[in-house]
């Protein structure tokens, strides 16, 4: 197993006011994975990563980067990260080329113009070098992000909502590069409203709201432990209502007049042999037949509906 990169222990964020942003969160990242941090708007994904780079300053709790301690030893730690901003702030005057050399500048590091070269070649901006930053697309500017930020050579790279607002073809672009980076032995923690694309790419899942963290977890694992399978049975002719011979067997009928059958993928048995049997006994004739697994955004949804509603209730964990 990859070691710790980045550990975190009890980080708390206590704004004026008495508003709790971050609940005594722990986790530790290993090197070299992508992980995704998911969570509702003011769950405390940005609090967290702001606290981590040094932005926020923690109420409490202890944060290291490669052992180096966020609050003993900030330079250090810091140097070994780069941070994707969900803000696009960057000078409009600007030269591309001199924007990430003036990043890397700001870390003490020495000149260094094959880097340079080769980061902006990764992004596909090297023939935007000399362009001014105003007349650049909104995703070719979010692309400068990740170069300032990668200019310096971290180890860790946040990405908060990378490609928020970037159109399709641009965002399969951007998780290339993010794959690449990878592939280089980048640690990449990245935030996404975008579910679909955190089940394509992270190796774990974390998920947080209301400023805790619910779980940490492989992400195939997380799928396969709590992702529903479903059966979804065409009939030739479509039902308004579960047939009483099929009754116990906890059928719903869709919009369409489909069957569809929830089963649990780890259990001993799944029930399908014997839905099917009924199906057959009971006079109706099968057109079709698929199966199709929750996707991650489903899990996510359930297990944050399933948290707010327990903390309503008064029966969310301390």
């Amino acid at each position: 197993m990859a070691r710790t990169i980045l550990e975190i222990r009890d980080l708390e964020k206590v704004y004026d006011g008495g508003f709790t942003a971050l609940h005594a969160v722990s986790l530790d990242i290993r090197e070299g994975e992508i992980f995704a941090l998911l969570g509702p708007n003011g769950a405390g994904k940005t609090t967290l990563i702001g606290t981590i780079c040094g932005l926020v300053q923690p109420s409490g709790g202890r944060v290291t980067v490669a052992g180096h301690d966020t609050a003993t030893e900030y330079r250090a730690a810091r140097s070994l990260i780069g941070l994707v901003p969900q803000e696009v702030n960057l000078e409009p005057f600007e030269k591309v080329i001199n924007t990430v050399r003036f990043s890397r500048g700001l870390f003490g590091k020495p000149r260094n113009e094959a880097l340079i070269e080769h980061v902006l070649r990764q992004l596909s901006l090297w023939d935007k070098r000399d362009s001014q930053i105003r007349a650049l697309s909104g995703g070719m500017k979010r692309r400068v992000l990740i170069a300032k930020a990668l200019a310096h050579e971290p180890r860790i790279l946040f990405l908060d909502e990378p490609t928020a607002g970037v159109d399709v073809e641009l965002r399969r672009d951007m998780w290339e590069v993010v794959r690449g980076l990878k592939e280089d032995g980048v640690t990449i923690i990245l935030t996404t409203h975008y579910i679909e694309e955190a089940e394509a790419m992270a190796d774990r899942v974390g998920v947080i709201t209301r400023g805790r963290l619910l779980l940490v977890e492989d992400k195939d694992a997380l799928m396969s432990r709590l992702g529903r399978k479903e059966l979804v049975i065409e009939l030739r002719e479509p039902l308004k209502a579960v047939p009483d011979e099929l009754a116990g067997h906890g059928l719903e009928v869709l919009g369409d007049g489909r069957l569809l059958f929830t089963y649990d993928t780890q259990a001993e048995r799944t029930g399908i042999t014997r839905l099917l049997a009924a199906v057959q006994a009971s006079g109706l004739h099968l057109r079709d037949v698929e199966t199709r697994t929750s996707s991650l955004e489903e899990i996510f949804v359930g297990l944050v509906t399933e948290e707010n509603g327990a903390d309503q209730s008064g029966e969310a964990a301390p």
